[in-house]
């Protein structure tokens, strides 16, 4: 139980997306005993800062404010987290006042509200040079006096208009804007699926017909700066739903650069990594390494790499165990994970980064330069030949220990399965020949609207072997590189429809059925 601050605080989590919100939010979280929010409206990445045995309640059972009460009197720490700001269009006031009637202590952390984040998401600035002034007016209750807001110099930030669009737009002309006048709306702001839509008073409310809530609307001149400073919606993937078929903790780098470019990443473990069914034979090459038994270590994989960390892990031994070896490395991602262990790579390939890469670059024993013919290559339990035929063949010896073994992971939930089948999916990142199979093992063939990206060459002919069609195949293969090259296919398919005077859309949804997007 926390007891540095045995009360509630009101905090404001950002108006969506869980990047905004603040780092003394993030804070008050991680000391959370109970946390109080809607969770139908709160991102789970937020609710991630959360201890593990925090107690989180639902807005939606009701009594959330005598249950923050009894709680903070019981001397525990009570988050109650709102959308947006607390004192902006949320009821900080009166739930505010509710704890000072009782007696329980509070404070407020302020959020991002959705006033300026959602204009700053959408590329519109609420001010500039010409336009100073700014009204905001909150219409979910009703009775509003457009008199009040009809001057043209003025921004306007309208909330909660969502299913009275043509009511603010007539109330708005009859007060005295031109019909003329710039105005927009935006809808799920600051999300992967925000969608903005630049119109006029007189024409916003056909123009925005069927767009979903929550909305606001903008009007006023700074609304024509869209044009230039539209940033998020036009981000090369924005809102591109990528399925990333990996290990859990391969997949974490890849959906962040993905996330950069504007997706949503969704990782489907297709394999499953597991320790060798007998642990002897690790157990002695750790000891060689130790004991000067081998001149060259060889990782080929950031599991590798993994697997050997942590059996020095289990024998109190950390980098330093290294000192006087050889150490080389398949690809830039080994790579990275051998430099967060401390190890610097003596011999990374160049050019194509694989087992022939490698090959291309090693050199072959000579007996007055190397005091030792012996390498160690700590690998999967199902790895290829091609590496030890090569190294053999240049006069060394090569020890393959299995580091660990890859399964077959268990299907993902039916949704994932439907959606993969049924072109829920924009595009799908394969990795390896072993995603292909082991995705299309477990989960069926991708849809044919779903776009194809493949790491290499050997990938993509396992992919066509299973009657995919290829979209996308990175120049160098390595994960980044990957995400880089579908990033770039999808802002020419941007473009393409642009040029064409075409609407917008997402491979997902082109399939039959799909909902059409402006």
């Amino acid at each position: 139980m926390s007891r540095e601050f045995p009360g509630v605080a009101l905090v404001g989590m950002g108006p969506g997306d869980p990047g905004l919100l603040t780092l003394r939010a993030a804070e008050a979280l991680r000391k959370a005993d109970l946390v109080i929010a809607d969770r139908a409206g709160c991102p789970p990445e937020i609710l991630a800062h959360c201890r593990e045995d925090a107690e989180i309640v639902d807005t939606a059972e009701g009594g959330h404010l005598e249950l923050a009460v009894r709680a903070a009197k019981a001397g525990r720490y009570v988050v109650r987290l709102f959308r947006g700001d607390p004192g902006l269009a949320c009821d900080l006031a009166g739930e505010g006042g509710g704890l000072e009637k009782a007696g329980v202590p509070f404070q407020v952390i302020p959020g991002v509200s959705a006033v300026t984040g959602v204009p700053g998401y959408a590329g519109i600035p609420l001010t500039d040079a010409d336009h100073r002034e700014v009204r905001i007016v909150d219409i979910g209750e009703g009775g509003v006096d457009w008199d009040r807001f009809s001057s043209p110099d003025a921004t306007l930030v309208v909330l909660g208009a969502e299913n009275t669009v043509a009511e603010v737009a007539k109330g708005l002309i009859a007060a005295g804007r031109p019909d003329t006048t710039p105005a927009a709306m935006t809808t799920l702001g600051t999300t992967t699926e925000q969608e903005t839509v630049v119109s006029t008073l007189q024409r916003l409310a056909a123009d925005t017909k069927g767009m979903e809530a929550p909305a606001m609307i903008i009007v006023g001149d700074v609304v024509t700066w869209r044009d230039r400073l539209a940033w998020f919606e036009t981000k090369p993937l924005f809102g591109w739903r990528v399925l990333v078929p990996r290990t859990k903790e391969q997949a974490a780098s890849l959906s962040e650069q993905l996330r950069e470019y504007g997706a949503v990443p969704e990782e489907v473990p297709t394999i499953s990594v597991e320790p060798p069914r007998t642990p002897q034979q690790m157990e002695r090459a750790v000891k060689g390494l130790v004991t000067g038994r081998y001149e060259w270590v060889v990782f080929t994989s950031t599991n590798a790499v993994r697997a050997v960390r942590e059996k020095f892990s289990d024998y109190g031994l950390d980098a330093r165990a290294f000192a006087g070896l050889k150490v080389a490395a398949v690809g830039e991602q080994t790579s990275r994970a051998l430099v967060e262990f401390g190890v610097q790579p003596d011999l990374v390939p160049t050019g194509q980064q694989s087992s022939e890469g490698l090959l291309e670059v090693w050199p072959p024993y000579d007996e007055d330069l190397d005091p030792i013919n012996r390498i160690l290559l700590p690998r999967a339990d199902i790895a290829t030949d091609t590496l030890i035929a090569g190294l053999t063949d240049l006069g060394w010896e090569c020890e393959d220990v299995t580091a660990y073994r890859t399964v077959r992971a268990a299907p993902p939930p039916a949704p994932i399965r439907e959606a993969i089948k049924g072109g829920g999916f924009d595009a799908v990142l394969f990795t390896s020949s072993s995603t292909v199979k082991n995705l299309i093992g477990i989960a069926g063939k991708p849809h044919n609207v779903t776009v194809i990206a493949c790491i290499g060459p050997q990938t993509a002919k396992t992919a066509e072997e299973y009657g995919l069609r290829v979209d996308v195949l990175s120049e160098k293969p390595s994960v980044s590189a990957l995400a880089e090259a579908l990033a770039e296919y999808g802002a020419r398919r941007r473009a393409t429809q642009i040029e064409n005077g075409d609407p917008l859309r997402k491979p997902s949804q082109m399939r039959r059925g799909a909902r059409r997007r402006r």
